[in-house]
C-alpha cells in the first residue's frame, strides 16, 4: 500500500471523488504543508496558517498507478487556477500534489508535464514534498456521505467513467499500440525498430510510463520482436495463461496499465536464466540514458550506468 496527498479545493468533494476510484483503499481529509501544529478547520479557513485542505490517499499500486491518480486529480480541478477551485477562494484551496519519496516525484513530474500541454495558461498547481499532514475533524471525514446535499465543486459522477475513451487513447499512443495493449494484438515481426538491440536506457509502458525492461536485459533473438531475458523488476509485469490460436502460452501483461505486452518462452539464453520475453515494440517507449533524468527516470540511472556505453 502506498500513499499520496492531493489538494484540489474543498476536501469534501476531492475525497468523495477519490474514494470511488478502483484501487484506492482509504482516504483521509486533513491539512497539509502549513505552519504550526494540529490546526483546526476555523484556523485553516482564516488563511493565516498556510495549510491546504487536502486528502491523503492510500492505494494499491497493483490496481492503480500513481500516474493515473494524478490524471484523476487533473480531471476534477482547474490546475491553472491560483488559490481557487469552484466557488472557494484562499490559499487553503490551492491545488497541489505532495509526495513522500523521490521515486514518487520521478513518476509525478512527467505526467504533470504531459498534462500541462493541454492548457493555454501555466499551471498553478504545486508539486512538493509532503512536509506535514494533520487529519481534519471527524465531521469533515466522509462529509458528503453524512451530508448528501452538501456543497461539492467536483462532478462525482466522473469517477465512474474511464479516464480516456478508446479514441482518445488511440490518438495518444497510436492505433498499433492500442491494438496491442488494449486488444491483445500482435505487431508483424521485424516491423518495429526495437527488435534490434538499443543503446543504454530503459523501456517503459507506452500507456502508463512505468519502467518495464532495462536495455542490459535486451538481446536480439532473431524472432522479429524485441526480446529480453527478464523484466526490470518482478512487480513490473504479471502473467496469464493464454490458450488462444490453439496454443498454450504464458502471456505477459503490464502491472501498471494492465495492457498486453507479449509472451514469455523458455528458449532464451541459458546463461541469463533461459527465458525469452517476446514483447511487442508498439507497447513500449525507449528512453535513452541521456534523457532519463530529464524525463523523470533518474532513479533508474545507476542500474543503466552499470552497462557503460557499450550496451
Amino acid at each position: 500500500m502506498k500513499k499520496i496527498v492531493f489538494a484540489g479545493g474543498c476536501f469534501w468533494g476531492v475525497q468523495g471523488y477519490f474514494k470511488q476510484i478502483h484501487g484506492v483503499l482509504k482516504t483521509l481529509v486533513g491539512y497539509a504543508n502549513g505552519r504550526g501544529q494540529d490546526p483546526n478547520y476555523e484556523e485553516v479557513c482564516q488563511g493565516s496558517t498556510g495549510f491546504a485542505e487536502a486528502v491523503a490517499i492510500s492505494y494499491d499500486e497493483g490496481e492503480i498507478s500513481l500516474e493515473d491518480l494524478v490524471r484523476h486529480l487533473f480531471r476534477v480541478i482547474d490546475p491553472t487556477s491560483l488559490n481557487r477551485q469552484g466557488n472557494d477562494r484562499g490559499v487553503q484551496y490551492r491545488s497541489g500534489i505532495y509526495y513522500t519519496s523521490k521515486e514518487d516525484k520521478d513518476l509525478i513530474l512527467p505526467v504533470v508535464e504531459e498534462l500541462a500541454k493541454k492548457y493555454s495558461k501555466p499551471l498553478a498547481l504545486e508539486v512538493k514534498p509532503l512536509e506535514n499532514f494533520y487529519p481534519a475533524e471527524d465531521d469533515h471525514q466522509d462529509y458528503l456521505d453524512k451530508h448528501p446535499g452538501g456543497y461539492c465543486h467536483v462532478d462525482l459522477s466522473l469517477a465512474q467513467k474511464p479516464l480516456e475513451d478508446a479514441e482518445e487513447i488511440k490518438k495518444r499512443i497510436g492505433p498499433m499500440a492500442y491494438k496491442v495493449l488494449r486488444e491483445n494484438g500482435t505487431e508483424p515481426p521485424f516491423s518495429h525498430p526495437y527488435y534490434k538491440k538499443q543503446g543504454p536506457g530503459i523501456f517503459v509502458d507506452k500507456l502508463s510510463g512505468k519502467v518495464l525492461f532495462l536495455s542490459k536485459d535486451q538481446y536480439e533473438a532473431g524472432c522479429g520482436w524485441p526480446s529480453f531475458t527478464k523484466p526490470a523488476s518482478p512487480e513490473a509485469v504479471n502473467y496469464q495463461r493464454d490458450t488462444s490460436h490453439g496454443m498454450v502460452r504464458k502471456e505477459v501483461r503490464s502491472s501498471s496499465s494492465k495492457g498486453h505486452l507479449g509472451h514469455v518462452f523458455t528458449d532464451g539464453p541459458q546463461e541469463a536464466g533461459g527465458l525469452r520475453y517476446c514483447i511487442n515494440g508498439a507497447a513500449l517507449d525507449f528512453i535513452p540514458f541521456d534523457e532519463m533524468e530529464e524525463k523523470g527516470y533518474g532513479a533508474y540511472m545507476d542500474k543503466v550506468k552499470e552497462l557503460g556505453k557499450d550496451s
